[in-house]
């Protein structure tokens, strides 16, 4: 049986007063939640701040990006090692702003995704089509492509020992996010893919749902076999949200 696992992303949102009040009701709220796991992905210059108030809590937390190198002359970069030392269990990999915004292509999504691991983190590592694609019908073609950029550098053993994170890009933001019959659709075919390379490590994998999930859609969402959790945005910046929807997976 996976556990469920909550992540909220932060984005570029926050301050060092708001996060406070934030990250306190977080634990509030979810303190009895025992049976899922709980994580916030924060801008890098408050992860001191979130080591400071989560450790010892049940809610973990991680970063949002990270260089596939771990040191050199990359100004502005930030290295896996220095993410561990504000003790991240998490950093998520490829989220398709990054892929978009930043030209982040294929190979080097997956040579993050191994210097994650390389350090000790669990990489939350997206996958998701653009709404031209999906209209196109192109979404497993788009999917496995991604997928398979680990797959072949690291195989299936090495995927399970991270996470993954289905987020449609055409749903990020929106408000109307894949139907829970549509996200398990895709999230089966991703499940069925590692499958074919190795059956335990695709029992084994924790496959998140992103793209405007909230409250409303939550527990629909999270009822679904292949589905197990959530990669929050914007309701993660609303303690009362993102604990409503950790209680859903509790």
């Amino acid at each position: 049986m996976r556990r469920k696992l909550v992540v909220g992303n932060w984005k570029m949102y926050g301050n060092l007063e708001s996060n406070k009040v934030l990250l306190e009701a977080i634990i509030k709220g979810v303190h009895d939640y025992r049976n899922a796991d709980y994580a916030v992905c924060v801008p890098t210059p408050y992860l001191f701040q979130a080591q400071a108030i989560l450790q010892d809590t049940n809610v973990a937390w991680g970063a949002q990006n990270m260089s596939q190198f771990e040191a050199g002359a990359f100004t502005g970069s930030v290295a896996p090692h220095m993410l561990v030392d504000f003790g991240c269990s998490y950093v998520i990999i490829g989220h398709s702003e990054r892929r978009e915004l930043c030209n982040e292509s294929d190979p080097v999504v997956a040579a993050k995704f191994e210097a994650a691991l390389n350090d000790g983190m669990k990489p939350i590592f997206c996958v998701g089509e653009t709404r031209e694609e999906y209209e196109s019908g192109l979404t497993e073609q788009v999917v496995a492509r991604q997928l398979d950029a680990v797959l072949n550098r690291i195989g299936p053993k090495g995927l399970c020992q991270g996470v993954l994170a289905y987020e449609p890009v055409w749903a990020i933001g929106t408000g109307r996010g894949a139907t829970p019959q549509k996200a398990q659709a895709v999230h089966s075919f991703i499940r069925n893919r590692v499958a074919h390379l190795d059956k335990a490590a695709a029992a084994k994998v924790r496959i998140l749902h992103g793209g405007s999930v909230r409250v409303a859609n939550a527990a629909q969402l999270l009822s679904m076999p292949d589905i197990d959790g959530a990669l929050v945005g914007h309701a993660s910046l609303v303690a009362e949200e993102f604990v409503a929807i950790c209680r859903a997976a509790n």
